[in-house]
């Protein structure tokens, strides 16, 4: 089931000069999110993923031909894979020349977290969302998610059915969402899936935690700042082949400094609501 809720009116005015006239525009002032030369900027994760990553791609492209409305790009970021992904990467970028593709392959290993920054600094969509380069989605979920463009500020999709997915990784999931909803107050089905938010909101309100943590902690800032947000069921396919670093030593310290800033968040918005005088 399909839930949604309305988020914040920031209402201002804007003067200028006309000499800053020359250089501004007061509607992308009020509203920078909603000025983007583009609808959508993917950014594509890549680590080690030779196997799946033109099928990721491809299943991207032949979502939007049937999307065909909307407009998007495609950022992809290796982060030092040693499989020989840069080299498939390369030689697909310059087979399709028509396509708006940017490959940033990194000489240092800087981590999911920063890069998924980095790629929202790049990218010139409204929106914005990572598809992880491991083929985890097919093209109906992408079509699925963004079916629901523009009902709220960000999409969030969450299992419905998912193939492949072991008890013990189904059991930590759930733990993992029960937690995160005691400490920020939320009540949402999963939150490390793969969201859609206005691509302005992730540089300016970024996460400062590391590892698979970083989706919850932007998500629950954002829902507390009221953004409106759409759940959205979609189906995923577990990872095909290879060890996830998901359970890793990082990214359990991840998720307990995601945790943290979470709760310490909630408290001190309590706090700045109790103090906050009446207008």
């Amino acid at each position: 089931m399909n839930s949604v809720i309305q988020g914040p009116q920031r209402p201002a005015e804007i003067v200028m000069t006309p000499a800053a006239a020359t250089l501004h525009d007061a509607a992308a002032i009020l509203n920078p999110e909603f000025a983007a030369a583009l609808d959508v900027t993917l950014f594509v994760s890549c680590y080690n993923e030779a196997k799946h990553i033109i099928k990721t791609l491809e299943n991207i492209t032949a979502a939007f031909a049937e999307l065909r409305s909307l407009t998007y790009e495609i950022i992809i970021i290796d982060d030092c894979s040693t499989d020989g992904s840069p080299a498939i990467i390369q030689d697909y970028v310059l087979k399709h020349p028509d396509q708006r593709i940017i490959f940033r392959k990194n000489l240092v290993n800087t981590g999911w977290a920063q890069n998924y920054i980095d790629a929202a600094f790049i990218g010139a969509g409204k929106y914005y969302r990572v598809v992880c380069g491991d083929e985890s989605e097919p093209k109906e979920t992408i079509i699925e998610v963004f079916r629901h463009l523009g009902e709220a500020d960000i999409l969030i999709p969450y299992y419905a059915t998912t193939e492949g997915r072991s008890l013990y990784r189904l059991i930590l999931s759930r733990l993992y969402t029960a937690l995160v909803n005691c400490l920020s107050g939320f009540h949402l089905h999963y939150y490390n899936r793969l969201h859609v938010h206005l691509r302005y909101n992730v540089m300016r309100w970024h996460s400062n935690t590391r590892g698979f943590g970083f989706q919850a902690d932007i998500l629950c800032l954002l829902l507390g700042r009221g953004f409106s947000y759409r759940e959205i069921p979609v189906t995923t396919i577990e990872q095909k082949s290879g060890r996830s670093t998901a359970l890793g030593f990082r990214n359990f310290l991840s998720v307990a400094h995601t945790l943290f800033d979470i709760l310490a968040r909630r408290i001190a918005n309590r706090i700045y609501t109790a103090k906050k005088p009446k207008s």
